[in-house]
């Protein structure tokens, strides 16, 4: 399987793929091809629980064809909980600000033709 199926498999089971340095512990995203600390090129497959906060986010009220159905959303970026990882995707529902203040806590839902979807927790 993949590297891009496994992270799509742990998605819609609310985790996130993550790849660990094995020589200094770095954690990176699992697209990572050498240690971005110490540059080796040696890792570890780390699954982590898919929660963490809001850091930021863009509304989308007009979508791209074929996604005109889901507005509106957010394209949020998620800060992961314990790590210096954020992870980006998708937000039902959110029409303005109020919706969804910067640091709300939210979680990995699934994955579909969106990308990940993030849920609020």
């Amino acid at each position: 399987m993949s590297v891009e199926e496994q992270v799509i498999e742990n998605a819609k089971k609310g985790k996130f793929l993550t790849h660990k340095c094995t020589k200094c512990g770095f954690l990176h995203l699992s697209t990572a091809y050498y240690c971005l600390e110490c540059g080796s090129k040696d890792f570890e497959e780390v699954l982590l629980d898919g929660t963490g906060t809001i850091a930021t986010y863009t509304i989308i009220t007009v979508a791209p064809a074929g996604f005109e159905k889901y507005t509106p959303y957010a394209f949020v970026v998620m800060l992961l909980d314990n790590v210096k990882l954020r992870v980006s995707g998708f937000m039902a529902n959110i029409a303005t600000p109020a919706d969804l203040p910067v640091g709300t806590r939210a979680k990995i839902t699934g994955f579909d033709e969106r990308g990940i979807i993030i849920e609020k927790q």
